[in-house]
């Protein structure tokens, strides 16, 4: 498979903390790549580096072969790369569709118009729909946001992800709060989508990545220490003393 995203010698400090220390790695189009560490590792500020909100001290991200380094967010959004946050960024008191038909909106260039023309929008909700299909959650889509579960509100997520139609999606924790039957409503999800999407993600839940990635990547102190199968990270001796211990 060809590299959908590389990485090259990326390095970030805040002050004498190296936050990227040389971190190189590469996204194969069509992989759900997982990318895991210690707290303190550099993950963040990873994601936040590959989502043009911090620029690099030095390095090199290519997306579809073009150099993004200096390319900001809403550019690199529009080269097909999106991304989900660890704190939900739903709007609450509107109904699930009208959630997901306003990212629908805004994929297709008409993010001035405002809710009410888009409830009245027949394609847009038939969009919106769809998506709510998908994520399993087409029998909510009239109820207000702020009445769905932690794990639902993690579902409405995801399918605003699906409405960029984007070429790289960049997870950032999704299992982030959710119980064990949500963890696994989640990783169900997930499994189902990643053969049509490529996915980078970020994650703790180490049983979630091991069900879900093709190739995992472990970040120690901002570096790249291991990168393989999830069964060569688990026999991997330097991966089990850095992080996984005993769980391994």
């Amino acid at each position: 498979m060809a590299a959908l995203l590389e990485i090259k010698g990326l390095n970030k400090s805040f002050g004498g903390i190296k936050a990227t220390d040389d971190l190189t790695l590469s996204v194969e189009t069509g992989e759900l790549h997982a990318v895991i560490g210690p707290n303190g590792a550099g993950k963040t500020t990873l994601i936040s580096q590959l989502c043009g909100l911090q620029r690099p001290d030095s390095g090199t991200v290519l997306f579809k072969g073009g150099d993004i380094t200096l390319v900001p967010p809403h550019r690199r959004a529009r080269l097909g790369m999106t991304r989900s946050y660890q704190i939900t960024s739903l709007i609450m008191e509107m109904s699930v569709i009208d959630n997901i038909a306003l990212a629908v909106q805004a994929r297709e260039g008409h993010s001035f118009r405002f809710v009410a023309p888009a409830r009245g929008d027949r394609q847009l909700r038939d969009r919106a729909m769809d998506l709510l299909r998908r994520v399993g959650l087409e029998e909510k889509a009239e109820m207000r946001t702020v009445a769905l579960s932690h794990g639902e509100h993690r579902h409405m997520e995801i399918a605003i992800a699906l409405a960029s139609e984007a070429d790289l999606m960049l997870l950032d924790e999704p299992m982030a709060g959710l119980g064990a039957e949500e963890t696994r409503a989640m990783v169900d999800l997930l499994n189902g989508i990643k053969r049509q999407h490529t996915i980078l993600l970020i994650e703790h839940d180490m049983d979630a990545v091991f069900a879900l990635a093709d190739r995992i990547s472990v970040l120690v102190y901002g570096h790249i220490i291991a990168t393989g199968t999830p069964e060569e990270i688990r026999g991997n001796e330097a991966v089990q003393h850095a992080y996984l211990g005993e769980e391994a």
